[in-house]
């Protein structure tokens, strides 16, 4: 865990001093949602901005998290290949793009917030079921971002690969997200789905940690 943590920070500082990559995707979300507020004329109802939102969860996912990997030259990872074990080095990978995603996820709700009305009427249940599904986003991209890496730094190979395996998560995180809209669901609805989302979180960390061995080898 010490390794694991010190990788760890050490994404965080490089994020840190790599400022104008950190502001860029911030404008990148800004000026998305400064474009769909100029295009609707009238204030959305809460499906469509429902859906709007995971949309550009999406597009964020692909243009910050997915690209962990292939930022990484041939040199810099021999190096890391003689000082820390797959294990930990795909864990520190998955915790730092889940912060990132977090982070991200946060902003563009608050962006939504003040350009578009919310018809939100949980918040704290919505920015509940965000997180979560920002996780979800971001584990699932950073496994497709460590396979693509290795084929010669594919970056379509992150989009061939990712997008049949998210929609499914995608389809259930709009579902869900719909109770913060107060929308009747049967007893329990909530959280079976919630539930449902965490175990696919689970299997897609635990694939994560077992296939990247093997990926590290190569």
């Amino acid at each position: 865990m010490k390794r694991t943590f010190a990788l760890l920070k050490k994404d965080i500082l490089l994020e840190l001093r790599r400022q104008h990559t950190f502001y860029g995707i911030l404008l990148y979300i800004a000026s998305t949602v400064f474009v769909i507020y100029l295009s609707l004329p009238d204030s959305p109802d809460g499906n469509v901005w429902n859906s709007l939102f995971w949309v550009i969860q999406l597009f964020v996912c692909v243009n910050t998290v997915a690209k962990s990997f292939l930022q990484e030259s041939k040199g810099l990872m021999l190096y890391y290949y003689s000082i820390a074990s797959p294990i930990e080095f795909i864990t520190a990978k998955l915790l730092f793009n889940i912060i990132l995603m977090l982070l991200m996820s946060s902003v563009s709700l608050l962006l939504f917030y003040f350009f578009l009305d919310s018809p939100v009427l949980n918040y704290w249940r919505f920015y509940g079921i965000v997180l979560l599904g920002g996780t979800s986003i971001s584990l699932t991209f950073t496994l497709m971002s460590a396979i693509a890496s290795k084929a010669q730094q594919n970056a379509a190979l992150i989009a061939i690969l990712g997008f049949p395996v998210i929609l499914p998560q995608l389809l259930l995180l709009m579902r869900l997200s719909k109770s913060g809209f107060a929308e009747v669901f049967r007893d329990g609805a909530v959280l079976q789905l919630a539930a449902l989302i965490a175990g696919l979180d689970v299997l897609v960390f635990t694939l994560a940690v077992i296939l990247f061995p093997f990926l590290w080898k190569d």
